[in-house]
């Protein structure tokens, strides 16, 4: 093979299509992706759908598609690894894979123009984005909906689409996929998670918003099967709420002997640092980032936030003329979120588990 031709194949990706008990659509798209010359091979993985759904997936072989098969349902995670295995085994040298659902929702034109995208731009992790115009079941718009606000909120990543399972994945990213743990449709969620740790950049592609049959065949549930972005922030709140009782308490048990209010904020936040900071870095952020550096970020925002909090609650309560208490209990509701964010960019930023 000439280096010319050798580069051109190269550069054309492989289609990989998890399939679940799929639409009889299968083969024809099977057929229409091989003959468009764009993709460099087309996956199967069939995830356990079962002997009556075997002539499909023979039919789609015979159309060119590698076919491989789970002897039991899996969930779609599992059946992404296996075939993302298979292409960066086979296919190491080439641009890397796109994936798309067997369920008919992603059309050929898109899929190829998620190739195209991800060809020229080999370092990007590409999204084909949906729209969600027109007549869009609810639990998608719903589901869709809060997965991005949230998402947005938990990793700051700003995403028109954090469901589609229309992806073209550089190779080179492959391997790191392949030790993700989930193999359910949380896959697709910690792929989002991992690229955002990698601080890597993300390229959207506009596709077209297909529902067939309101989406009555999907295994997927938008809400359900997004908590694993909303479990964060909850951890995150749930240590919160217990740092909280410990700042307050020991506030509260020194305010009555202690005439230093400040004085009481700082030893109070001290005492509360300690659990929040290991809480924090192990259960909710799962930072890898080494003590060295990250507990002079986090001592740093929490004196900050300290400042900020005791200037903030002692203007409250003469203004109000409230218990200094409450007013502090008010200041430190209202900059738990500034708090999350800080933690998120500033203290415990890069790798996570």
């Amino acid at each position: 093979m000439q280096p010319a031709i050798q580069q051109q194949a190269a550069e054309r990706p492989v289609v990989l299509i998890p399939a679940y008990q799929p639409s009889p659509a299968l083969p024809r798209m099977v057929r229409e992706l091989a003959a468009s010359g764009e993709v460099e091979t087309v996956v199967v993985v069939d995830d356990g759908s079962g002997a009556e759904y075997q002539a499909t997936f023979e039919a789609a072989a015979v159309e060119g598609a590698v076919v491989l098969r789970h002897a039991v349902n899996l969930g779609k995670g599992a059946a992404l690894k296996t075939g993302l295995n298979a292409a960066v085994c086979r296919f190491p040298g080439h641009v890397g894979v796109v994936t798309a659902d067997a369920d008919g929702q992603h059309k050929v034109q898109d899929i190829l123009r998620t190739a195209r995208a991800l060809a020229a731009n080999p370092a990007r992790l590409v999204l084909g984005v949906r729209d969600f115009l027109g007549d869009v079941p609810l639990r998608s718009r719903i589901g869709n909906g809060l997965t991005r606000a949230v998402m947005r909120f938990v990793t700051g990543q700003s995403l028109s689409d954090t469901q589609t399972g229309l992806r073209g994945i550089p190779m080179e990213f492959v391997p790191e996929l392949m030790r993700s743990q989930p193999t359910g449709y949380d896959f697709e969620l910690d792929m989002l998670l991992r690229w955002r740790d990698a601080r890597r950049e993300i390229m959207e592609v506009a596709i077209e918003t297909v529902y067939i049959d309101r989406n009555r065949g999907s295994h997927f549930n938008p809400l359900l099967d997004s908590m694993r972005v909303y479990f964060v922030f909850l951890r995150f709140a749930a240590v919160s709420l217990i740092t909280a009782g410990i700042d307050n308490t020991v506030f509260l048990l020194l305010h009555h002997s202690w005439a230093s209010v400040i004085g009481c904020q700082f030893a109070s936040r001290a005492v509360a640092g300690v659990f929040n900071y290991s809480a924090n870095k192990l259960e909710v952020f799962h930072s890898r980032a080494r003590n060295q550096a990250a507990l002079p970020r986090y001592c740093l925002s929490v004196v900050a936030q300290g400042l900020v909090s005791y200037f903030l609650f002692i203007n409250l309560s003469r203004l109000l003329g409230i218990d200094v208490v409450l007013a502090k209990i008010a200041v430190e509701t209202a900059l738990f979120f500034a708090s999350f964010v800080v933690q998120r960019e500033f203290v415990f930023r890069g790798k996570r588990r």
